[in-house]
């Protein structure tokens, strides 16, 4: 059963505290030996305004504090001698709220206030006074407010701890779950359709070398390996980057090579060929190939200097990256997690990928990634 709807709304439940509150306090203040004349109607408003006050406790609990705190003073100076419970409240509603040093403060200072109030303004001994103005605030009950308060509170922060876990837990979950979605479609699909596209290209090829006609079905299983080739890369791509930024092109390599300048190396970026429309897989790859290649230069080459060059072909996307590191051809290039990125990310576009120490020394990681055009 939904008991959602039957839930009392805040404003509402704070109306109804307030106005409890105000009654109670004015039913007690004038069923009891009070002063008459103007001290009593005066006494009475500020009974009434101390209760009031507290509709204001969710939205501003420290000037509700104050103004509950200057009531109580005010009415116990007028002569009536009336448990604070405003006051009790205001502490409750500021200490849940976090304000534990302030509501100390001012607890304090009206223990302080309420007995010198009674002091001036009442006729008597000072063991009287004292005693009136313990009925006004009792510590016990102050103390058994700042209690509930803090206790309240740290439950409630223990609860959105727990959500924030729970949520924290639900996403890491997710993660998991679409890495090995990855996995799957990658184990699954990526071969067969490989298989599909190079066994089309193939017959093409063949029957093209002899002088045959192309049957337009065995065109069209070709573009289709292409297409679902790419759309296969770009649905893998999206399924295993954790970064919810918008994926990156050619359009931020230069991007890429203005951080390596500020990382102290003499980067320099060459475009070769005239800039064409590539598919967005395309560009993402040769985006990450650079990235990885610029940072293992930047971490494990020192180098001084690098190049990077962007080549536009009629059929192919080139991409080179070459630093004047430390390697020298004898060094064979450790198979990292980096360099198996690349060289899945380029496989499964079916490209071609190299990366070794240079002749002398440095290293060169050179793609080739293909474009496909319409037949």
């Amino acid at each position: 059963m939904d008991t959602g709807r039957f839930r009392v709304p805040a404003g509402v439940l704070d109306w109804a505290i307030a106005l409890s509150v105000a009654g109670l306090l004015l039913g007690g203040g004038l069923s009891g030996q009070q002063p008459a004349g103007r001290i009593e109607l005066f006494g009475a408003v500020l009974l009434a305004a101390g209760g009031l006050a507290l509709v204001g406790r969710r939205r501003a609990p420290i000037a509700v504090l104050a103004v509950t705190a200057l009531c109580a003073a005010g009415y116990e100076a007028a002569g009536f001698d009336v448990l604070a419970v405003p006051y009790l409240v205001a502490v409750y509603g500021a200490v849940r709220a976090g304000h534990r040093a302030l509501t100390v403060a001012a607890s304090v200072a009206l223990l302080v206030v309420l007995p010198v109030t009674a002091l001036l303004f009442r006729d008597g001994p000072a063991r009287d006074a004292f005693a009136q103005a313990r009925n006004v605030l009792e510590i016990a009950w102050l103390i058994a407010a700042f209690a509930a308060g803090e206790a309240l509170r740290q439950a409630e922060r223990r609860a959105e701890e727990a959500e924030r876990t729970r949520e924290e837990t639900a996403r890491r979950r997710a993660d998991e779950e679409r890495l090995h979605i990855a996995r799957e479609l990658h184990d699954s699909l990526t071969h067969q359709i490989s298989i599909i596209k190079v066994q089309s290209e193939v017959a093409v090829h063949v029957a093209r070398k002899r002088g045959e006609q192309v049957p337009a079905t065995l065109l069209a299983i070709q573009t289709a390996g292409r297409e679902a080739t790419r759309e296969l890369r770009a649905t893998l791509e999206a399924l295993r980057d954790d970064d919810a930024s918008p994926p990156q092109g050619l359009d931020h390599v230069p991007e890429l090579v203005e951080r390596a300048r500020a990382m102290g190396l003499d980067a320099a970026l060459t475009i070769e060929g005239q800039g064409q429309d590539i598919p967005a897989a395309v560009g993402r790859t040769a985006y990450r190939i650079v990235q990885e290649a610029l940072t293992n230069t930047a971490r494990h080459a020192c180098a001084t200097t690098v190049a990077v060059r962007i080549g536009y072909r009629s059929d192919a996307l080139a991409v080179q990256v070459d630093d004047d590191g430390k390697a020298t051809p004898d060094d064979a290039p450790a198979p990292g997690l980096g360099l198996l990125g690349m060289r899945e990310r380029v496989t499964a576009l079916g490209g071609r990928l190299r990366a070794e120490p240079r002749t002398g020394h440095g290293f060169t990681v050179q793609a080739l990634l293909p474009v496909e055009r319409a037949s």
